[in-house]
């Protein structure tokens, strides 16, 4: 049976199960099993292996109940992103590589009910007053879903795979990203209540460090996570406060933007807040609430280095307070950052942290900085290949006081 021979036998099967069983009587287990018998009913008399007899039994139930072809997808632990344009096109990315699968919906219609499932579970709502949505899946995993016509090739959909096991400083060390010694002093800085920002463009890995990065919080202190979709795992902290965005309904109302989270946190007493990503004029806030004796905070934002993090950032203070000069921004973002780590994706695919930098004041109209290590490459790096290290610069740090007041003593 080949692939078209069986999407047509997928679809008979479905409009039959669909036409004569009670769906809504049947639980998700008992309606398996009637799929798996009719199955084995119709292909009687013709050769199909046990493989493609699950495979045909999963396609049907995931039309019905779950996500239809996506099941499978999702299923395999090598993906790690998935890209959906249109119904005939679908693109997963294995160990940093794209791929086209051999897959493909039915119509733009089974596309449809596929988003329109997997936007309704997370309570978000997608139409054509409403064409972009940011959401998740149950497990996690984050979804961008961009409707046609604004999306030209059909409907488009962007799966960010959710890893089961959260990532650890322990998997950054082995995979090369970060070495113990540099563990140490990120463990000490965040135990400090040092204002870190993570820094990095698409697919770079800032979440992931972020992620890793969170579990020095001490777990007998309170955290507030802010997100667009709920992803972090932060394991072991009791007091934990997850917030999420919602978009706007149909009528336009019912909003609920990163800003407003940031604000309503500040009144429910956090010892750290935690944003999943800065992107607009939520970053005023957040700036101010770092100035204002909430330390310790950490967050990440889209930036090509250090340097371009900074005027990021000053431009998305802009978007929220057009008017404040430029010195004063730069003032608020001095004093507020502590450290900027700066995480890159390389040529072969690989994802390094470039750079560790102390911000340490604002002077001249400009804001100083203090490099802490730097990635160097070295002489077994080819063009295909990237070899090197971070390695630390002779600059010491600078502002210690975080430190002696945590009664840590170290130097770095």
């Amino acid at each position: 049976m080949n692939q078209e021979q069986e999407q047509q036998f997928a679809a008979e099967v479905r409009n039959y199960i669909t036409d004569y069983l009670p769906l809504n009587q049947l639980t998700d287990e008992e309606l398996e099993e009637q799929i798996e018998q009719i199955v084995l009913e119709k292909l009687q008399g013709q050769y199909c292996s046990i493989e493609q007899k699950r495979s045909l039994t999963d396609q049907i139930y995931g039309s019905i109940r779950g996500f239809g072809i996506l099941d499978s997808i999702l299923k395999d632990e090598s993906v790690t992103e998935i890209m959906i344009n249109g119904p005939d096109h679908i693109f997963v990315e294995k160990a940093g590589a794209l791929f086209q699968l051999n897959k493909q919906f039915e119509s733009e219609r089974s596309l449809e009910d596929v988003i329109q499932r997997i936007v309704g579970l997370a309570g978000r709502e997608v139409n054509q007053a409403n064409p972009i949505c940011d959401t998740r899946l149950p497990d996690g995993s984050r979804v961008n879903v961009v409707l046609s016509p604004i999306a030209l090739c059909g409907h488009t959909v962007t799966i960010r795979k959710f890893s089961k096991d959260p990532m650890t400083i322990e998997k950054l060390i082995q995979y090369g990203s970060i070495t113990r010694e540099i563990a140490d002093v990120l463990e000490k800085l965040v135990k400090a209540k040092y204002n870190i920002f993570i820094a990095g463009g698409t697919g770079s890995g800032k979440t992931t460090f972020l992620n890793a990065l969170s579990n020095y919080i001490p777990k007998d202190e309170r955290v507030i996570t802010i997100e667009d979709s709920a992803e972090l795992q932060i394991k072991g902290v009791e007091n934990l406060v997850s917030l999420e965005t919602r978009n706007a309904n149909a009528s336009g109302s019912g909003e609920i933007t990163i800003r407003d989270l940031i604000k309503s946190s500040l009144r429910m007493r956090p010892e750290r807040i935690v944003v999943g990503e800065v992107r607009g004029g939520e970053a005023l806030d957040m700036l101010q609430a770092m100035n204002t004796g909430h330390d310790g905070s950490l967050s990440t934002g889209h930036a090509n280095s250090t340097h371009d993090m900074l005027s990021r950032l000053e431009t998305m203070v802009l978007q929220g307070a057009a008017g404040l000069p430029l010195e004063a921004i730069r003032q608020q973002i001095a004093s507020a950052v502590d450290i900027i780590i700066h995480l890159s994706r390389l040529r072969d695919k690989s994802r390094k942290t470039m750079a560790i930098t102390e911000v340490v004041g604002y002077e001249n109209g400009e804001i100083i900085l203090n490099p802490l290590y730097e990635f160097h490459e070295d002489e077994h790096s080819t063009l295909r290949k990237v070899s090197g290290s971070l390695q630390r610069t002779k600059n010491p740090l600078k502002n210690v006081l975080k430190l002696q007041m945590a009664g840590i003593d170290i130097n770095i």
